[in-house]
């Protein structure tokens, strides 16, 4: 979100007492997030604490660290105007925000975790554990190209908290709602949960992965160069004067 190239990664796992075929899974599905982001997975840590984890739990943690100029640090406040164009990347599912609250839609719904998935294939489980999106490969080459006004990667805090962050003050984000068609396990969760629908726009993404502040004139390319690289990106609202 800051513009800069991914370099390595480093882990930590924390156990009680150490099941070698859990953390080799864990580490494969870290070093296969690693090969999406183009980085190193450089190394790690490793700790058994008796006592402080019950059987079979485990406490994962991790950092990044990346390098961009000083020059091409996101956003560029200065050069945003009113009338700047917002592109969302469509997310995968709700990438690892606002699972306390999926706990308790899933408590409430009174459907067992392997039970058939009511929104997607295979159980609910694997619905709700669909891997976060991973855009560093379609996105970079055009925030090096120097295309891209400001990023938000949408976590926690949705659509309504995270962009403010990349964007300057005096203009605000308005979204067109109606731009894109938000995953069914959003849908799900709202009528599961009994969640109205300020809260579902502050607590997940909502579909919206990635969010770019591109210029007007700046839109078809950046959406031709993102569609070519795979990803689902759409016009999803603009800048304007608070």
């Amino acid at each position: 979100a800051q513009g800069a190239e991914p370099l390595l990664f480093l882990d930590y796992f924390a156990t009680g007492k150490l099941d070698v075929a859990t953390a080799t899974r864990v580490v494969a599905g870290i070093a296969e997030g690693c090969k999406l982001a183009g980085c190193a997975l450089v190394g790690g840590e490793t700790a058994e604490m008796p006592g402080m984890y019950g059987d079979g739990e485990y406490d994962l943690a991790g950092f990044t660290v990346g390098a961009v100029n000083r020059d091409g640090v996101l956003p560029r406040l200065d050069d945003q105007r009113a009338g700047d164009v917002l592109i969302g990347l469509a997310s995968s599912g709700p990438h690892s925000n606002g699972y306390s609250m999926v706990r308790k839609v899933v408590e409430r719904s009174g459907l067992a975790w392997d039970a058939k998935s009511p929104f997607g294939d295979g159980t609910l489980a694997e619905s709700l554990m669909t891997p976060t999106r991973i855009y560093v490969k379609s996105t970079l080459p055009l925030i090096k190209a120097g295309r891209i006004k400001g990023v938000a990667h949408i976590t926690g805090g949705g659509l309504i908290e995270n962009p403010p962050r990349a964007i300057a003050q005096g203009l605000v984000p308005r979204f067109d709602w109606n731009a894109w068609t938000r995953p069914a396990v959003f849908d799900w969760l709202a009528k599961a949960g009994g969640i109205d629908e300020q809260e579902m726009r502050r607590t997940f993404n909502g579909g919206v992965g990635l969010m770019l502040v591109v210029a007007a004139t700046d839109v078809e390319p950046v959406l031709a160069a993102l569609l070519n690289a795979g990803e689902d990106a759409f016009v999803c609202g603009e800048l304007s004067a608070a």
